[in-house]
């Protein structure tokens, strides 16, 4: 996957869905990076793919990426 096909992949993510990334090349629980409300960061001058949960940025590699499993949207709390 080259870098444009992965933000592609990952522009639905802004916020409300949580994202599972399978890594190629490690094993174990290492191959593995989930990302709990995960958003993607607009494309910045170094041209690094990241994403963020509002705490952490993760800065993916493409060619690294085995699959992305993204989840259904999570329903916005309303507030009283």
């Amino acid at each position: 996957m080259n870098p444009a096909q992965l933000r592609q992949a990952l522009s639905d993510l802004t916020g409300q869905r949580d994202a599972l990334i399978a890594f190629t090349n490690l094993d174990g629980a290492a191959s593995l990076l989930t990302i709990n409300n995960a958003m993607l960061v607009p494309e910045e001058d170094d041209g690094l793919i990241k994403l963020t949960d509002g705490r952490s940025e993760y800065i993916i590699e493409p060619a690294a990426v085995a699959w992305i499993r993204i989840g259904a949207e999570t329903p916005a709390i309303a507030s009283h």
